[in-house]
């Protein structure tokens, strides 16, 4: 349910590459303001989140923008943290920005975090081949 070595879908899909809605070939999916989402979140592309999210997201890429509120864990190759994140991180690549407020642990192979980012918790490294069959999320 959380593998990164997920086999691409050789379906052939629309071409939105026109109307800009896609990057780097990967849907985006967004989270607004007003919406709240409790649960699993397995999206195929990157996922957006200026809303609230109680549970887990698993994604290529996830991006919590200063608006955007996580409590959870997240499973993901890359991740960006703009806003509030309460939980768990595992991804090879995290960003941590100015805005950020985080509380947890964030497993990573590589990190940034910008000065002025609020960081409460760990930050262990992690070997790349630790995401490559990250089948299920560990336990605490």
């Amino acid at each position: 349910m959380f593998a990164l070595t997920r086999r691409p879908d050789t379906r052939k899909a629309p071409d939105r590459k026109a109307s800009g809605r896609e990057s780097a070939g990967s849907p985006v999916s967004r989270l607004g303001k007003g919406v709240k989402v409790r649960g699993i979140l397995e999206i195929e592309g990157e996922l957006v989140v200026s809303g609230q999210v109680f549970g887990q997201i698993a994604a290529l890429k996830v991006t919590i923008t200063p608006d955007g509120f996580v409590e959870g864990d997240i499973v993901a190759r890359e991740v960006v943290i703009g806003g509030k994140l309460e939980g768990r991180v595992y991804a090879p690549t995290v960003l941590v920005e100015i805005t950020a407020q985080v509380a947890g642990k964030l497993f990573h192979h590589t990190i940034e975090v910008m000065r002025g980012a609020r960081v409460d918790g760990r930050t262990p490294w992690r070997p790349l081949n630790f995401f490559e069959n990250l089948d299920h999320l560990p336990e605490a």
